[in-house]
């Protein structure tokens, strides 16, 4: 059976439980359960820690984890990320009073709070920065003001409670995070059975960034028409009953869909369709 760690709580666990979900797998139903075994896919989940997972992940005991890239880096685990996922994306980015700190080189002999001591001290190191960093959990907004550090490290959405601290961002990002498939380095990369799971998975990411779009054209419109939906390989074109038309099908990305309908519809294209993908395969 493939041994895969799941996150138990937090940010990346609904999405994660909801993406192994639409991949066809077995999910827990209680937040309590541990263990999940899916005799009919032959997967057993383990539902631990986030920040747990790619140290259990790089001992071999299990074969694969969903975790944040943040995390995995933060770990200093030997493991690797062998496909992201698009979800629990976050930005880790320096912040100081307003006047205090414009770069990275004005951190040399200062000290930076942060809750990613592993990700921070990497990017300072490999930017050859001599300064310290301290270990907090949580709140690390609170450490300039009570004189713990100078400077914080910490995941930056809106930038909303940074200014609420009279703190602002500056430099470049450290790093930008996801969620992320990970296994431990070195290990098989052909496992059929891990490959098949990042085929499930790739198909999910698949279906949710296209939809499949069905419309009727003019054949001397079917050029203008297909150079709107080229498809991934090229569109599926059928001929209609009524002489000079053709029924057109493609994949079309979902962000673009509205745009695409009203371009194909300039065009003479009618009764344009477009349907949600649930599964995919490419």
């Amino acid at each position: 059976m493939l041994r895969i760690a799941v996150p138990n709580k937090g940010s990346l666990s609904g999405p994660a439980s909801a993406m192994l979900h639409e991949a066809g797998y077995q999910q827990r139903k209680e937040s309590k359960e541990l263990v999940l075994v899916d005799p009919e896919n032959e997967v057993e989940f383990f539902y631990l820690r986030p920040r747990d997972i790619a140290i259990y992940v790089s001992s071999g005991k299990l074969d694969i984890g969903i975790t944040g890239r943040d995390l995995l880096i933060d770990s200093g685990a030997n493991a690797e990320e062998i496909l992201p996922l698009g979800f629990a994306r976050s930005t880790f980015r320096f912040a100081a009073k307003p006047g205090t700190a414009q770069g990275i080189d004005d951190l040399a002999g200062r000290t930076v709070a942060t809750s990613y001591e592993g990700i921070v001290a990497k990017h300072l190191a490999d930017s050859g920065i001599d300064a310290s960093v301290i270990h907090l959990d949580g709140a690390v907004e609170t450490a300039i003001e009570l004189g713990v550090a100078q400077v914080i490290a910490d995941v930056v959405e809106t930038g909303t409670s940074l200014r609420n601290a009279g703190l602002e961002v500056f430099g470049d990002p450290i790093m930008k995070s996801e969620a992320v498939v990970i296994r431990r380095t070195g290990a098989e990369a052909d496992d059929p059975k891990v490959q098949q799971f990042l085929r499930r998975l790739q198909g999910v990411l698949v279906a949710r960034t296209y939809v499949m779009m069905d419309y009727d054209c003019r054949a001397e419109h079917l050029e203008q028409a297909v150079a709107l939906t080229p498809g991934l390989e090229s569109p599926t074109i059928s001929p209609l009953h009524n002489e000079g038309w053709v029924a057109v099908r493609s994949m079309v990305p979902t962000k673009d869909a509205q745009r695409v309908m009203d371009d194909l519809y300039a065009i003479g294209a009618r009764a344009i369709l477009t349907t949600a993908i649930h599964a995919c395969r490419l």
